[in-house]
């Protein structure tokens, strides 16, 4: 809800012109159309408005040039509206528009003119859609934007460079997607990006270099994932002065290797696992629903002992050999000697 204080302390219009069925307040310049049974956007709005409220209603689409000679207006909700599409030039004459939340809606993709009209823009809502993907040309002129909601969707795959043109983005929500992998370029050109939420993907792997744009992150969400292993080199990159990570929920594959990895993050010090200790453990089978952290110390014990076997039984084997070696060395000098006094004993 965004009027609560504002709409308290402002009074009804009769005189300024406002759409029908709506409620408009005077001084305040906001306009509450919420759960009117709308199909379009309405005619008849103040060019002043700052603030207009579309939530709840029923646009099946946003038509071209909907909000021309707005100028005014800064903050706009268009969520739960059941939009499926927008139009070329749905925007147009939004170049001041500050906040858009399109959230609870029905898109399957966005137009490569998307951004064109939102160059102003700082926090864009588009969760709880049904986006499959994401072109790079619809996000690009998005130059202002700080915080991007994604999350709720179906994107399975990210573009290299799909942020493009996003160089102030500093939150950026992609969780409960269908994320498969995080590859290289997939995350380039955000240099100011703070958080980062994956989770709730179907992640089993992310590029060694994926993370390495990303010069300012300090928060970087991965629960709820399907990796059972990952690199240390994965995160060698992240040089802020303190990065949290966030690894619970997925299905890790306890062993020796996994134990190195954890042992190395939670040595670094501007690196933190928040969750270390709801970190568990999903194979091997004897280990299922364990605590890493109450097993990780035992996990390199049966390898070393492993190790050792192998070594001690190698040592010995070099040492027998070594000894039935110079055992027939010897056996064969000894034949010699014999053969040779034998010889001398005939003449």
């Amino acid at each position: 809800m965004l009027f609560p204080a504002l709409l308290a302390l402002s009074s009804v219009v009769g005189s300024k012109e406002c759409p029908h069925h709506c409620l408009c307040y005077e001084h305040s310049d906001l306009v509450d159309c919420r759960a009117r049974g709308f199909l379009q956007v309405p005619h008849g709005l103040s060019h002043g408005t700052w603030l207009l409220d579309l939530g709840g209603n029923l646009m099946i689409e946003v038509r071209s040039r909907a909000f021309a000679g707005l100028w005014s207006l800064r903050v706009l909700v268009l969520s739960d509206s059941g939009i499926q599409l927008l139009q070329p030039e749905a925007f147009y004459s939004l170049s001041f528009l500050e906040k858009l939340d399109m959230s609870r809606n029905k898109l399957l993709w966005l137009p490569p003119d998307f951004s064109h009209s939102l160059s102003s823009v700082r926090e864009l809502r588009l969760d709880h859609n049904t986006l499959e993907r994401l072109e790079v040309s619809s996000l690009e002129h998005l130059e202002s934007l700080e915080k991007l909601d994604l999350s709720h969707n179906h994107i399975t795959f990210l573009q290299p460079g799909a942020f493009r043109g996003l160089s102030r983005l500093r939150h950026l929500y992609l969780h409960a997607n269908q994320l498969g992998a995080v590859r290289h370029g997939s995350l380039s050109m955000l240099p100011v990006l703070e958080a980062l939420q994956l989770g709730q993907n179907n992640i089993t792997h992310i590029d060694t270099e994926a993370l390495a744009p990303l010069h300012s992150l300090t928060l970087l969400g991965l629960e709820g994932n399907q990796l059972q292993h990952l690199k240390f080199k994965t995160f060698l990159s992240l040089h802020t002065a303190g990065t949290h990570l966030q690894l619970a929920g997925n299905p890790w594959n306890c062993d020796c290797d996994l134990h190195r990895v954890f042992s190395k993050l939670l040595s670094v010090r501007h690196l933190h696992v928040d969750d270390y200790h709801n970190v568990t453990c999903h194979e091997p089978l004897q280990l299922a629903g364990a605590s890493l952290a109450w097993v990780d110390s035992q996990l390199c014990m049966a390898e070393t002992a492993t190790v050792l076997v192998i070594t001690v039984t190698v040592l010995v084997t070099v040492l027998a050999a070594v000894v039935m070696a110079e055992h027939t060395r010897k056996k064969n000098q000894h034949g010699k000697s014999w053969d040779a006094e034998s010889q001398s004993q005939e003449r």
